[in-house]
């Protein structure tokens, strides 16, 4: 790590300089003529005619007027299926030799998301680039020599004749150039392994060996693996093991309901680097250390980007695109607006709708925050509150109450003809769930307006259960979701809340 610590603190300083949005646009227009010309000869590309598109002088607005929006499963109905079976040149130029397995949440059946060769290099791409990006936080060089560990999926993908699945950071793992693995715990062994709990119990075992200055991951897996560092080698902190620990890369879930946690458990605070890596490919990355502006948009980075207001006009009430919808591109979003993120990227996706919710905090930079997923707003009555008002409010109120809520879900319930939010909350120590609710209530009603002019008229009652955390964790193992890939919902709708019902009816 030591020639990698020199070459990251001799980074040349215009990395650090701000794009114009002209120039965003116009790199935006570049990813996407090279995509339509990668597959203009995929049965995609001969479908919608992509021979014609590079040919117009403004190739966005063809390719929107001529290429539908799609989501997962009609994409993989038409398309990705016959990718599946084998089948060449389909939405990708030759064969798909990986697959990643995502459920999104762990609600729903894992999908299979075509993994490119180009996609993993632009991954990796993405992953360098947040790397050099750490010249802003004025570290020591000798932090860049120690050992970076990522906390992922198992290297050890299923392979079925035709070809390889499992987790994405699994097979970005397994793909990784020698030189960079050499940089990276846990070692070839240990991401082999296909069992979670025995890979936590590797990664503690061997932790003292190890100098490690960043760690990668969930923030609930990391959180439970620095508790049993700590209590395998009976110290105060994880810094005791680990004493250059000093950013924490993390994904999949927002950090603010576990920092509490996490400073339990170390000894200073780590510098917390937010990722928005999806199966779909490396979107954006936290520039600036420890602050809230947002994630810098990878613009150029094959992938091109597009952006449809989350309201009323373009979404019915269980997030369904409507017909008539209005899309955006970089160049025409605003500050402080709910849009649904539309990518194409270079694995065969074209106009695909993630279902991630996104916010743009600086537009200059083209930093985004991640809101909450479409299917995880509740607005039952137009109250529209998302994700990110719920973890505001829970570390608004375990702040004030000086507890630690690391899991929590919401549900939307009838009540006495009208609706009701049941929030099933988990806590470390025993709370009068009267007080939870006041403080919960109270913050969402200062954070969001519609909710606050609703709470006095259709949304009639706020219900709270408290329950231990581990109720969370043992519920997705009940469901066989323990690991990396999956994290607890944060919105509980369908056959999902009747199993987290029935859960909780059976451990009475």
């Amino acid at each position: 790590m030591a020639i990698l610590g020199s070459l990251i603190k001799r980074a040349i300083t215009f990395r650090g300089r701000i794009p114009q949005r002209r120039s965003t646009y116009k790199r935006q227009v570049r990813e996407l003529r090279k995509l339509l010309l990668k597959a203009q000869n995929t049965a995609f590309g001969q479908e919608y005619k992509f021979d014609k598109l590079l040919l117009e002088v403004d190739p966005i607005s063809a390719y929107q007027k001529t290429v539908p929006v799609f989501d997962y499963q009609t994409m993989y109905d038409k398309w990705w299926k016959r990718a599946l079976n084998g089948e060449a040149y389909i939405t990708w130029p030759g064969t798909i030799k990986y697959f990643a397995l995502s459920s999104g949440t762990s609600e729903s059946a894992s999908k299979h998301i075509p993994v490119t060769k180009e996609m993993i290099k632009s991954i990796q791409r993405g992953t360098l680039k947040q790397i050099l990006s750490t010249v802003h936080y004025k570290l020591p060089k000798e932090i860049y020599e120690k050992r970076i560990l990522m906390v992922g999926g198992s290297t050890n993908l299923n392979y079925n004749g035709k070809y390889y699945s499992g987790d994405l950071s699994g097979i970005t793992t397994g793909t990784q150039p020698k030189w960079f693995q050499n940089f990276t715990l846990p070692g070839k062994k240990i991401r082999n392994q296909a069992n979670w709990e025995t890979k936590l119990h590797d990664i503690v075992v061997n932790a003292k060996s190890w100098d490690v200055g960043f760690i990668c991951g969930v923030p609930a897996w990391i959180q439970i693996l620095f508790e049993r560092i700590i209590k395998h080698y009976n110290v105060k902190t994880v810094h005791d093991v680990w004493p250059n620990l000093r950013i924490f890369v993390h994904g999949g879930v927002a950090i603010m309901p576990y920092k509490s946690s996490l400073e339990r458990l170390t000894a200073f605070p780590l510098i917390y680097c937010d990722t928005y890596l999806a199966s779909e490919g490396f979107f954006a990355y936290q520039e600036r250390p420890n602050e809230e502006q947002g994630m810098k948009l990878l613009y150029d980075n094959k992938v091109f980007f597009e952006f449809i207001p989350f309201n009323e006009a373009n979404f019915d009430e269980e997030g369904n695109l409507k017909s008539n919808y209005t899309v955006l591109d970089v160049s025409e979003v605003e500050l402080d607006t709910d849009y649904v993120m539309v990518i194409t990227n270079c694995a065969g996706a074209w106009r695909y709708i993630l279902g991630d919710t996104v916010k743009f905090t600086d537009l200059r930079r083209l930093e985004v925050i991640i809101t909450g997923r479409i299917k995880h707003f509740l607005s039952m009555c137009g109250e529209h509150l998302s994700v990110d008002n719920m973890n505001r409010a829970v570390k608004l109120t375990a702040d004030e109450l000086g507890i630690e809520i690391n899991e929590f879900c919401v549900a939307g319930v009838p009540f006495e003809n009208l609706f009701a939010h049941h929030w099933y909350v988990g806590v470390d120590k025993m709370v009068d769930e009267k007080v939870l609710k006041e403080k919960i209530d109270g913050h969402l009603k200062i954070l969001n307006d519609d909710y606050k002019v609703e709470r006095t008229a259709a949304l009639k009652e706020i219900i709270i259960t408290a329950l231990p955390d581990e109720m969370f964790l043992e519920f997705l193992a009940a469901k066989n979701k323990l690991g990396s890939q999956h994290k607890f919902p944060r919105v509980l709708k369908g056959k999902m809340y009747d199993d987290w019902l029935n859960f909780l009816e059976n451990r009475k």
